[in-house]
């Protein structure tokens, strides 16, 4: 079995019962959709099947080391820069703005486009996501998150735009760019 076929089916398994915030929707939804937009801008294997697995660590309680001994370094590197670290002993909301920190100036020094690529894939999903339940209920989606302030959304996904923007030759960044201005006038 493919490295993203065996991803594929780690990821239903890891996410089995998880719904996604705001929409209801079986969770395996958003890491398929993060591998179909990665896939747009490379077709390599471990990039793919890391792109499934993105949240597994970071929300399903998978360690690094289980990814490292079933689908081998690269996909555990790739697996690891773009877990959270959550720090489960402290309000989500009080970490939120450190967190996203630490995901922006990791983008910024990082020479690895593939992690790009999969950064790109998930905030485009969650922009997607954000959107379609924009349309639905207007400025009271931003309830739904830890951080309610659309501002600070607005900065956290403009800032990823321009760590990403090696990119820009991509239709999904253009469409994550498009995103970036209709939600937040930036």
């Amino acid at each position: 079995m493919s490295n993203f076929n065996h991803a594929i089916e780690y990821a239903v398994n890891a996410h089995s019962g998880y719904t996604r915030k705001g929409t209801g929707q079986p969770y395996i939804v958003h890491p398929m959709e993060v591998a179909a937009i990665v896939s747009t801008m490379t077709l390599d294997e471990d990039v793919l099947a890391a792109a499934v697995l993105h949240d597994v660590v970071e929300d399903a309680g998978v360690s690094i080391n289980n990814i490292l001994q079933f689908f081998g370094p690269r996909v555990a590197e790739l697996v690891a820069c773009e877990s959270e670290d959550k720090r489960p002993d402290l309000p989500k909301s009080e970490t939120w703005r450190i967190r996203k920190e630490e995901t922006i100036a990791h983008l910024n020094q990082t020479k690895d486009i593939a992690v790009k690529m999969i950064t790109l894939g998930d905030k485009l999903s969650n922009l997607r996501a954000t959107y379609q339940n924009y349309l639905k209920i207007g400025d009271a989606v931003w309830n739904q998150f830890n951080v309610k302030d659309k501002a600070m959304h607005g900065w956290y996904y403009s800032e990823i735009l321009k760590a990403v923007e090696e990119l820009r030759d991509y239709p999904v960044w253009q469409e994550y760019q498009w995103y970036v201005k209709t939600l937040f006038g930036e």
